[in-house]
């Protein structure tokens, strides 16, 4: 009788799990945007939210939750429930970056059920019009010709265009100041005046100055050429292979979220992905979809942890604060 019992309870329980996928959602999902709207990150959430009502059959609700370099809406997405209800775009800057430079109440990693990889962004390495260098193995050359002369800008202490200053130091052996703006428009206006001497920024900052003649540029952030900038080449044909850095985005839910909601987030972010129209406008904000394959949960908890294993000792070692 007490066998048969805990069988019954057993083949309940084993019931439950695909039952709460199959009622999932049965109202809207927010997803919470942790930045001001209106930035490249915003325009894209709220591009796939859209798409994400059709395999949903719910709409999916973008909220805006600013403030702490993406930390505070980040948190409460990490303290909310985890019934699919409420989830997270994050990426580098959140996921990544914020675990090394501050002290968050919670985990960039443990606290978060990841969904799928959706978007990655190489930056592009770019110079002041008057920059004498016509490669990246000359401005290499330039800049350790002038040590600690030439200026970066970034758009801030602990940003990834500061990261990525910091990176390129260690990979080339030059010596510059790297220059804290808030944000990078200010940064760029100064670049274009002449002000400062380059940025490493990302393809929908740069190449629209680039391509009106106001800025050199000279690699991307990546093994391969952006096909919206087929002329400018890789950091690796240009002199300084393995100098990656990619401005990624992802969708997290709260840990312990059902697999089965899990699974049928991720089945409606892939299917929205797949969309022609999507990934054309992706294309237009200088994004990059990640192939079919690295859009399963387990392949972004693997990437997730290898940026913050290789990340973070660069961070830490150079001593960056917020």
């Amino acid at each position: 009788m007490f066998r048969g019992t805990i069988t019954i309870v057993v083949a309940l329980l084993a019931a439950i799990a695909p039952a709460a996928g199959q009622s999932y959602p049965s109202r809207p999902v927010t997803l919470v945007v942790p930045f001001p709207a209106g930035g490249p990150l915003d325009t894209s959430a709220r591009i796939i939210a859209e798409r994400m009502r059709a395999p949903l059959g719910q709409p999916v609700v973008i909220e805006n939750v600013g403030g702490a370099s993406g930390s505070i809406g980040t948190g409460r997405v990490a303290r909310a429930a985890p019934d699919g209800y409420t989830i997270a775009v994050g990426g580098m800057p959140t996921h990544v970056l914020n675990g090394a430079v501050m002290t968050l109440p919670y985990d960039v990693i443990a606290d978060f059920a990841p969904l799928a990889l959706i978007t990655n962004a190489p930056l592009v390495i770019v110079a002041r019009k008057s920059m004498p260098a016509r490669d990246l193995k000359e401005l290499v050359a330039w800049l350790k010709a002038n040590p600690d002369k030439a200026t970066q800008g970034t758009a801030g202490v602990g940003t990834g265009s500061h990261i990525v200053g910091v990176f390129f130091q260690q990979v080339s052996g030059a010596k510059f100041t790297l220059v804290p703006y808030r944000g990078a428009g200010p940064a760029m206006a100064d670049l274009m005046a002449g002000q400062i001497d380059m940025m490493i920024d990302p393809s929908s900052n740069t190449l629209p100055h680039v391509r009106s003649g106001l800025i050199k540029a000279y690699a991307v952030t990546a093994a391969t050429r952006l096909p919206t900038a087929p002329d400018i080449p890789s950091v690796d044909e240009a002199g300084l292979p393995g100098l990656h850095f990619l401005n990624w985005s992802a969708y997290y839910a709260p840990k312990g979220t059902p697999r089965a909601i899990v699974d049928r987030l991720n089945a409606a972010i892939v299917e929205t992905l797949a969309d022609p129209a999507v990934r054309a406008k992706a294309a237009e904000l200088g994004q990059q979809i990640f192939p079919r394959d690295q859009q399963t949960p387990e392949a972004l908890a693997a990437f997730h942890k290898a940026e913050v294993e290789k990340w973070w000792p660069v961070i830490k070692a150079a001593g960056i604060k917020p």
